[in-house]
């Protein structure tokens, strides 16, 4: 692609989310969440591939119908209420509905399904990006309107960790595994939403770091489904013995990283009475952990039926930037000291 044309995508991302941050008026964060699907749109489709082009089709309507609701859903508290303001919300049909379409938006369970079909489509690059940035603009808005309805968010979260759990123990292709990891994770943020903005933003931030050096690692040993991976030791054989505590990160096992937003929101579900619902949660996460532990087992444990002739590829100069993937790795893996840390600026 075009630097320029590239720069001027990537600057309308940017502005798109900004504008959503900035925005209190529903029409601006609409126009914000407007800019962001129409910058991301021609990197999807940039290989003009017939995948890349349906994924690209189903993110386009998919976003279209979250914002269409979202619009309607202002609109009708703008009616009811009087307000257009985004702390305003007060009437629960509009909130319900703003709720529901944001969820849409990031790919919440039960309104998932469009995820892991448009991510299998992209690249690595995208995909990032759409796992990561494309969830910002959403959350912020989330976060603005503090749902009242409880139920609603419960049922989100654990919706999703299941079905993120569930989904996730048949796939074979990485960048769907990826999706339905995506799924889970983002139940656990919403379930702690309402109780703990300060925590949501927490598992957030740790997610994006774990993602970002997941998507790194598979993008750097050129891997697109488990059987790929065998073939890792030959290409970066230190990376590759670095992965399985990557994805058991993702996974929240301690003393990794992805162990600390897990732990903290067990402990606040705990301290709101809802043991119940906390046990779901930690049981649900051995299904995504059993997804993780067998990308583990055929990336350390299997060696690749054929063996690589000629000169080793890992001898050779990296494709791309490894400083990313370094310090990704390095947060991922070893962040959980910090705890206190991070509960101490929490709770400021």
């Amino acid at each position: 692609m075009n630097p320029y044309i590239l720069t001027t995508l990537l600057f309308g991302l940017g502005l798109g989310t900004a504008i959503t941050f900035a925005s209190s008026h529903w029409l601006l964060a609409w126009m914000g969440l407007e800019m962001n699907t129409l910058a991301i749109i021609p990197l999807m489709a940039q290989h003009h591939h017939p995948r890349a082009v349906e994924a690209t089709t189903k993110y386009f309507l998919t976003q279209a119908t979250a914002a269409a609701m979202l619009l309607f859903a202002s609109a009708t508290n703008a009616w009811l209420t009087g307000q257009w303001d985004i702390q305003q919300m007060t009437h629960p049909l509009p909130i319900t509905l703003i709720t529901l379409a944001l969820a849409l938006k990031i790919g919440l369970a039960p309104v998932h399904s469009w995820l892991p079909e448009v991510l299998q489509g992209l690249d690595f690059t995208t995909g990032l990006i759409l796992s990561t940035w494309q969830k910002l603009a959403p959350f912020a808005l989330l976060l603005q309107i503090q749902p009242a309805n409880s139920i609603i968010l419960i049922a989100l979260g654990l919706t999703s960790m299941l079905i993120g759990g569930w989904g996730g123990l048949n796939q074979t292709q990485l960048r769907k595994i990826l999706a339905y990891s995506s799924i889970a994770h983002l139940g656990w943020m919403i379930l702690v939403l309402q109780f703990s903005p300060s925590l949501t933003l927490l598992a957030l931030l740790t997610y994006f770091v774990m993602t970002l050096s997941t998507f790194l690692v598979f993008k750097l040993s050129k891997s697109t489904s488990i059987n790929m991976l065998a073939t890792s030791w030959a290409k970066a054989p230190a990376i590759t013995a670095l992965t399985p505590l990557i994805l058991l990160s993702l996974g929240g096992l301690p003393p990794l990283t992805g162990f600390m937003p897990k732990w903290l929101i067990l402990q606040e579900l705990t301290k709101q009475d809802l043991a119940p619902t906390a046990t779901i949660a930690a049981m649900s996460a051995l299904l995504s952990l059993y997804f993780y532990l067998r990308l583990s087992y055929a990336m350390t444990l299997t060696m690749s039926p054929n063996s690589l002739a000629g000169t080793a590829p890992w001898r050779l100069q990296p494709s791309q930037l490894v400083l990313p993937l370094a310090v990704g790795t390095t947060t991922t893996l070893l962040l959980l000291p910090l705890t206190p840390a991070a509960v101490a600026l929490l709770s400021l």
